[in-house]
């Protein structure tokens, strides 16, 4: 999301171009200072806690936290002697993080051979975010993955007329929808229930999880299956698309104003499971 991920600026199905004489690489990776107090918990014990967190973006990937080895519990880390490597910044060393009686293979990495133009990440750790318990930005859980600076979501009313068609059954019809858009996604339209046929949505088993709005919904309609979401209880960020419903464009008929709406190349969803220990009952307080 953001910098790197979808279509973002950095990520490798960008929608747009930067405007130099040169093509740039096919890979641009950025670095930059957190500027925020970021901690570790695994088994009860903050095993890293750092003010001079650096954040890693790479394209098609979350940012990845990277913390100075001087504000890791070193004893937390037990080298595996795994060594892989790195397409662009090289020897990558794995440990297994340990504390008290849990142990965890894998669970954090090093970069032992960078390139003098990667030197900012020298000598720092980064966790794999699902074999941790936990990270937190001071005394708030941060879920899903680090958060990226330059992820936003705006969301707005319209007057105009937002349809939804399923062969030639309408199972929507608005004259007030809203739009949510969202760096690095295609515009979201999002419906009242009031305005919508609830016959025809069937709920499915399976959420998903997103770190900007929380858990989502889904529902079959017909034989187009998770054709429609919701987030039945939006994070008061983006509380005005709280249980309200939008479609999948390229599974229901959707049409703005009478035009069809199509989604773009590479702007389908690709979804974020939900942490390792992670419950609705730890979500909702967000």
């Amino acid at each position: 999301m953001g910098l790197s991920w979808q279509q973002g600026p950095l990520s490798a199905g960008t929608i747009g171009h930067f405007l130099t004489p040169e093509p740039l690489p096919e890979r641009l990776l950025f670095a930059e200072r957190l500027r925020r107090r970021m901690r570790v918990k695994f088994n009860d014990t903050w095993v890293a806690d750092s003010e001079d967190v650096v954040l890693l973006h790479e394209p098609g990937r979350y940012p990845v936290a990277y913390f100075p080895r001087a504000d890791v519990d070193e004893q937390a880390l037990v080298p595996s002697g795994k060594v892989t490597q790195h397409k662009d910044l090289g020897d990558t060393a794995w440990f297994t993080v340990r504390s008290g009686d849990r142990t965890t293979e894998r669970a954090a990495w090093e970069f032992t051979a960078l390139p003098g133009h990667a030197a900012e990440l020298q000598g720092r750790i980064a966790f794999a975010w699902r074999a941790m318990d936990a990270f937190y930005e001071e005394d708030e859980r941060i879920l899903g993955h680090a958060a990226d600076p330059y992820h936003r979501i705006d969301i707005r009313s319209t007057s105009r007329t937002l349809e939804v068609r399923l062969g030639d059954t309408v199972v929507a019809r608005s004259e007030h929808p809203v739009v949510l858009f969202e760096s690095g996604f295609a515009p979201r339209w999002y419906v009242p229930r009031a305005d919508i046929d609830q016959t025809r949505l069937r709920p499915v088993e399976g959420q998903t999880f997103c770190p900007y709005k929380g858990l989502c919904d889904y529902y079959d309609i017909g034989d187009a299956r998770r054709a429609a979401w919701s987030y039945r209880n939006a994070y008061r960020e983006v509380d005005r698309i709280s249980d309200l419903v939008s479609f999948e464009q390229d599974k229901v008929e959707v049409y703005l104003d009478g035009k069809r709406l199509y989604l773009e190349p590479g702007q389908n969803v690709v979804p974020h499971g939900v942490d390792r220990g992670l419950d609705v009952d730890e979500i909702k307080p967000h």
